[in-house]
């Protein structure tokens, strides 16, 4: 008879009856099975076997329990483990230690943690070895807490534990976690000996780090006499681990000093360490060494360097790690896509997320709220609601998290009443819902509603914290609401949060924008914190608006020295000077931009026209129907100018005449984009823009009236937020 090396065929011959009993008249045939198995593991091929069954009384000696071992090796399912546990049974072996500890790892390498567990309690005065493979089996199925209460049993019943047992309980007590118990375990290490066991003090190292105990993680690595390669990426992943990054490159600086090559694990936690702190020289520098040592294809390593290089705004090479994986995990294309909204390619972002629905991979909260942000730089509503809608039919309908970022898409995308529809539906409400609805709010200028909410936040028992104070106060400066938001910035102590930066910084755009320039500098010299870059340029953005030159160029003068290549800095000076028809001082101040190679940035705007979203540039002529969208612009500019509608020339160029001034001014991005939303939409049709740069004084009055003269609502979203244009009113009230 020849057989085909198969697990499964060789525990087919030892297939018992239910029945334990019906065993015995047949123990003769199935014993000769077994031998006859274990003939064939001998030989390691087919061979054709004769069994002998008149020599029955040395069949005991011809059949090892190794023949059992290979059985238990090969077997792949409860029901081959169930036949080997009876035959085993049978043969008076149920008392063999090293048989049975290989059976309770069987059952549960198969996931059979009932059988495993029943096995091990039915077994008299079980060993050492025993009992560290039940352990281990609990621990490895995520049962950290039986684990655990097998320990406290085990130490009851007085049997000495060993290195693998400490290990074992140490990785439960660092999964749960469980700080007390683990001490307790500690202390018992130092009582058997085990201190200066290395495998041990690793575990001891990877649990206080799990635990946020670093610190004592940091003493019992350096009080090792030997430290192996292991407990190098204990130490450098537990930093990581507590957002630490910069000292975990430190412990990995001092490794390298060692003999000691790093393992592909260890470069996993130090790509984490330089993708956090964006250190893009130090992540190719591992990448280098991950090449050198051929570590380069680990599939860890891989999505390491993806998330390592999305984050730091290489995506297109990011992209390339995650193309080299045939079929990605969920990590992986979370790397990709996060990667690709963070660094503003949202229709990448998007475009991905459509190809991981379509080939069914199991989403998560970072996948959907990475896509959502991506929607909300859209600014596409088609797409908004096309995200809202595919939410509402899956598991994360419900997901605070999820919400939260569907109400921040919504009034990205101009539209403030959807993002109140969706906060209104989430039933628990956290307060970083409420601070998002707030924020919603303040971006589209509606302080009052701001200041409501506020007010039902505090009646829902829900307290604040600084992200909602910003919230307020952003929204109260966007509505010259002064006194509201003096108040609400000297409330923060009832709620006992001390101002940061951006506290101070939106008090002080809050009494610049309404004309209270002293009283805003007043307010920053009595900060008890050095004013940074947020704070100075709130006051040099009011002293534009309000056209103050001496405060102005004091601003200005400490934000060059904080930032001096800021370009938007030196062109609202220009700007100041402009205004204040200063010609040789906005001469001099280009000269310096010239000689720091500094040029402003380019305006665009876009709209979106039947799912088609479309760019526009000043002066743009790119575009297919350019000519039908200049012919539209002259018949706007007439009307406009039928309408009483004249420019303000003070901030413009000083070397343009009038008619040159005229012409750039009515050929500003945000107007091509809206004179082609205007030839491609039926009457009455909404627009939605979204402009990159804040909108100019000319565009916006020019808009208002164009929202009368062609009865629309025309939404803008600039830089700093939203202007509802409606019957040639903005719901800024020109406040911006």
């Amino acid at each position: 008879m020849y057989v085909r090396k198969s697990s499964s065929s060789l525990v087919s011959l030892c297939r018992l009856p239910a029945n334990v009993q019906a065993l015995r008249p047949v123990t003769l045939g199935l014993f000769e099975l077994t031998a006859f198995a274990f003939g064939f593991i001998r030989s390691h091929s087919s061979v054709r076997l004769r069994l002998n069954s008149g020599k029955q009384k040395s069949f005991r000696a011809l059949v090892p329990d190794s023949c059992f071992m290979h059985l238990i090796d090969n077997a792949i399912n409860r029901s081959h483990f169930n036949q080997v546990n009876a035959r085993v049974l049978v043969s008076g072996l149920r008392c063999h230690g090293f048989l049975v500890t290989k059976l309770v790892n069987g059952y549960a390498r198969v996931g059979e943690m009932r059988y495993a567990r029943d096995l091990f309690d039915d077994f008299p005065d079980p060993d050492v070895f025993l009992w560290n493979a039940i352990i281990r089996c609990h621990s490895r199925h995520n049962l950290f807490r039986d684990a655990l209460g097998l320990y406290s049993k085990m130490q009851l019943l007085w049997v000495s534990p060993d290195s693998f047992t400490f290990t074992c309980v140490l990785k439960a007590c660092s999964a749960l976690p469980a700080l007390e118990m683990g001490r307790r375990v500690q202390c018992q290490i130092f009582r058997r000996g085990f201190d200066s066991d290395v495998f041990v003090q690793n575990g001891l190292v990877t649990f206080y780090a799990k635990c946020g105990e670093i610190e004592l993680a940091n003493k019992v690595f350096w009080r090792l006499s030997e430290r192996t390669i292991v407990t190098w990426t204990s130490m450098i992943s537990g930093y990581v681990q507590n957002g630490q990054p910069l000292e975990a490159l430190r412990v990995y600086g001092q490794m390298r000093k060692t003999n000691l090559k790093p393992e592909w694990i260890t470069f996993v936690s130090v790509l984490k360490a330089c993708t956090d702190v964006e250190g893009l020289e130090g992540g190719e520098s591992i990448h280098g060494c991950a090449i050198k040592m051929g570590f380069e294809l680990e599939p860890d390593l891989i999505v390491a360097f993806t998330a390592f290089y999305a984050k730091c705004g290489l995506v297109t090479v990011a992209r390339l790690f995650f193309d080299l994986v045939e079929t990605p995990n969920l990590v992986l294309w979370n790397a990709m896509i996060s990667g690709y909204s963070k660094n503003g390619l949202a229709h990448e972002a998007i475009a991905l997320f459509r190809r991981m629905v379509k080939k069914n991979v199991i989403l998560d909260s970072i996948s959907v709220t990475s896509t959502i942000s991506a929607c909300g730089q859209v600014g596409s509503i088609d797409l908004a609601k096309w995200m809202d809608e595919y939410i509402a039919s899956s598991e994360f309908k419900d997901a605070v998290v999820v919400n939260t970022a569907l109400i921040d898409m919504y009034a990205k995308c101009g539209s403030i009443n959807l993002s109140r529809d969706v906060f209104n539906r989430t039933k628990d409400k956290d307060v970083v819902m409420w601070s998002a609805m707030i924020a919603a709010y303040a971006v589209h200028g509606e302080g009052q509603e701001a200041i409501d909410l506020f007010k039902a936040m505090r009646k829902a028992g829900v307290p604040p914290n600084d992200v909602t104070f910003v919230s307020l106060l952003s929204a109260c400066k966007h509505s010259g609401l002064v006194e509201d938001g003096w108040k609400l910035f000297h409330c923060m102590s009832e709620y006992s949060i001390q101002p940061r930066h951006q506290h101070y910084a939106c008090v002080v755009d809050l009494l610049g924008r309404a004309g209270y320039l002293d009283r805003a500098y007043e307010f920053i010299r009595n900060m008890p914190m050095e004013p940074g870059l947020s704070i100075w340029g709130a006051l040099l953005t009011a002293c534009k608006i309000h056209q103050h030159v001496p405060l102005g160029e004091l601003a200005a003068e400490r934000l060059f020295s904080l930032d001096p290549y800021s370009t938007g800095h030196h062109v609202q000076l220009s700007n100041i000077y402009a205004s204040a028809r200063m010609w040789d001082r906005v001469s001099k101040l280009r000269v310096l931009m010239k000689e720091k190679g500094l040029s402003k940035d380019l305006g665009y705007s876009s709209i979106e026209i039947n799912g088609k979203l479309q760019v526009f540039q000043v002066g743009d002529k790119s575009h297919p129907r350019f000519k039908e969208i200049f012919d539209e612009l002259e018949s706007l500019e007439r009307r406009l100018k039928e309408a009483g509608f004249s420019i303000d020339a003070e901030s413009v160029l000083h070397d343009l005449d009038h008619e040159e001034t005229e012409e750039t001014l009515c050929n500003h991005s945000e107007r091509i984009a809206i004179a082609y939303g205007l030839i491609s939409t039926p009457p009455g049709t909404t627009l939605r823009i979204i402009k990159n740069l804040r909108a100019c004084v000319n565009c916006h009055a020019a808009i208002k009236l164009i929202s009368k003269v062609e009865n629309r609502v025309i939404v803008v979203r600039d830089a700093n937020r939203f202007h509802h244009f409606k019957d040639g009113n903005c719901s800024c009230g020109d406040y911006w």
